[in-house]
């Protein structure tokens, strides 16, 4: 009689027992760690989109200038499950820069604030289905570290800044450096503001850095986000992994 080691595939546990069978009868297991977040596993998929290293590589590809159908072609899965698999991560997007700005219940523990000091602003024109449908990105920096503080979407228009403004309020900015554009002048003290594009070299790098990593950004590409929710998700699955440095959320 031969035996087979089992262990999850999520937290690497070997305390793994049967746990029935699928209607293809494929045998089923479940992981006893309390720890793990998934729990139930197969050993062999059938299908490719289930495989947790499958789904991994569907968010890899979707900040790496792939597209839902060039995902799909490479890993050998269906459109369906690519978006599916991205929506997924949605609930666990952050608007703000929670590693930078820790959000602990004060009634609980008193919090030091790092403050930023002086702040980049900035918005960033994009659209859904078509050029009319325009959808922006406005998003703040550290001036002296280029650490992304926070973003919010949109349309070009106050309301939408001032619920940028309203995230920053916890970082304490003292200067803000923006372009030229009406909403800051209406909307910062004067002796706060400080427009022109001099100091607002390094968010307009982190733009450059968006179009060339996703795909649906690029300004000459037939990739573009045919709803507003899937272009949400993919630009804030790149700022919360490679500006927040969230990153343990979306490998499950």
């Amino acid at each position: 009689m031969t035996f087979i080691a089992v262990r999850c595939p999520h937290c690497d546990s070997a305390q793994i027992v049967k746990r029935g069978k699928t209607h293809r009868g494929t045998q089923r297991y479940l992981c006893q760690n309390t720890a793990c977040a998934r729990g139930s596993f197969l050993l062999d998929y059938r299908n490719r989109g289930c495989l947790p290293e499958v789904k991994q590589q569907i968010i890899d590809m979707s900040l790496n200038s792939s597209g839902v159908r060039d995902t799909a072609r490479v890993l050998r899965i269906s459109t369906n499950t690519v978006l599916s698999e991205l929506k997924k991560k949605e609930a666990a997007l952050e608007l703000v820069n929670t590693t930078r700005l820790r959000t602990i219940n004060p009634e609980d523990i008193a919090v030091h604030v790092e403050r930023a000091g002086e702040a980049e602003m900035d918005e960033m024109w994009s659209f859904v289905g078509k050029k009319k449908e325009q959808r922006w990105l406005w998003h703040a920096i550290d001036h002296s570290t280029g650490a992304v503080l926070a973003y919010v979407f949109g349309r070009r228009k106050d309301e939408v800044f001032l619920r940028l403004k309203a995230l920053l309020e916890p970082f304490g900015i003292t200067r803000y450096h923006t372009d030229h554009w009406g909403t800051y002048a209406r909307h910062l003290d004067p002796e706060e503001h400080n427009p022109g594009k001099r100091n607002t070299q390094k968010i307009e790098r982190k733009h450059l850095t968006l179009r060339t990593r996703i795909k649906r950004l690029v300004r000459k590409t037939i990739c573009f986000s045919k709803s507003t929710q899937m272009h949400d998700i993919v630009i804030g699955l790149f700022v919360n992994r490679y500006a927040f440095g969230v990153v343990t959320q979306f490998e499950n």
